[in-house]
């Protein structure tokens, strides 16, 4: 089965961290977010993958190029003017003649592809829909199912007064070509507003698939910072990441002085270099090339890649973007650093 990334979206919400950086390109533990979930994807044996693109794509491109080195074959199409998810499903599912999977490249979730798979064709559904539990859904579109997990409804939020927990929509889906005749062509299209409500009037089979483990929608620096907490303390499984029995993660080689204190659950990537006395965790993500002088201290914070932690500075909370430099006996908390700009959440 082939896979098609939806990687088209202009991101805003995350910024300062996105800037001109697709949202699907931020770092989750080192590596960007759609990484990990072709990772996750690789792992269930799919390893064709077409990736629609707009804004930005150069980033994308650039990094991943053919695919060849993750052990892929990638494809792009890009849209010059975005045309909505259902616009880019219509664009990109032309060239499938089989069932397909669709991904938000946006979001992060834990899930058994094959087992999506299966139970879509058990189903003999037009399309399957992935869900997650959301304990908080007024800002996501909530899918209501029946006791044979078909869907019956779809909302664009729920009442948190009526409704404790529910199911949202998780941006994975499961589509026979078929469906692309019922999307309009050459104009932009919402697959979750539009088209899926209309499939459900129109009397196709929607099935609905509750075995997403985890899932989150990183749209602020703070959901960006929890998605690593929730990594860190297992909460969150993905494919590359162990921590031993000290909980403690490296990811290449690294020169640590021996009064540095690593306090773990840690992430520590390539060549980094944490100097004398400087503490680092619990719940820290560093980046490679990084460098933590004396005295630093670096706790529940992420650190891109080339950060530079200055003498005695802390950071708790916080995230540090790529190249950027944290002065010397400073302290911060709650906040997203960039090379240009620093903003309190």
């Amino acid at each position: 089965m082939k896979a098609l990334f939806l990687a088209g979206g202009m991101e805003t919400k995350l910024k300062p961290l996105t800037g001109e950086l697709p949202k699907s390109m931020v770092p989750i533990m080192n590596r960007p977010l759609l990484e990990r979930s072709m990772a996750n994807l690789r792992k269930s044996g799919i390893t064709e993958i077409l990736i629609s693109t707009c804004f930005e794509s150069k980033h994308i491109k650039e990094y991943f190029s053919d695919g060849a080195r993750f052990g892929l074959k990638i494809e792009y199409i890009n849209e010059d003017i975005p045309m909505g998810t259902g616009g880019a499903i219509k664009n990109a599912g032309m060239l499938y003649h089989d069932t397909f999977l669709v991904l938000n490249a946006d979001v992060f979730c834990n899930i058994d592809y094959n087992k999506l798979i299966d139970f879509h064709k058990s189903k003999s559904a037009a399309i399957t829909v992935a869900v997650a539990k959301a304990e908080n859904s007024t800002s996501y579109e909530v899918v209501e199912s029946d006791k044979n997990d078909c869907a019956i409804s779809f909302s664009q939020k729920a009442n948190n007064d009526e409704i404790e927990s529910v199911y949202v929509n998780a941006g994975v889906y499961v589509v026979e070509p078929d469906v692309l005749d019922e999307i309009p062509d050459g104009r932009s299209v919402s697959l979750k507003q539009e088209i899926l409500p209309a499939l459900l009037q129109k009397g196709f089979k929607i099935a609905v698939y509750k075995g997403c483990s985890y899932w989150m929608d990183i749209v602020t620096p703070e959901k960006y910072l929890q998605t690593h907490q929730d990594i860190l303390s297992g909460k969150c499984q993905i494919s590359g990441v162990h921590f031993g029995n000290n909980n403690i993660f490296k990811d290449g080689k690294s020169t640590i002085d021996t009064t540095a204190v690593i306090t773990g659950p840690v992430f520590i990537g390539d060549n980094v270099k944490i100097g004398a006395y400087a503490t680092v965790g619990p719940n820290a993500v560093i980046g490679d090339d990084v460098s933590i002088h004396m005295g630093g201290k670096v706790i529940g914070s992420v650190l891109w890649n080339n950060v530079d932690i200055g003498i005695c500075a802390k950071l708790d909370g916080a995230v540090a973007t790529s190249a950027c430099k944290v002065g010397r006996r400073s302290v911060h908390s709650d906040m997203a650093f960039t090379q240009t700009e620093s903003v309190k959440w």
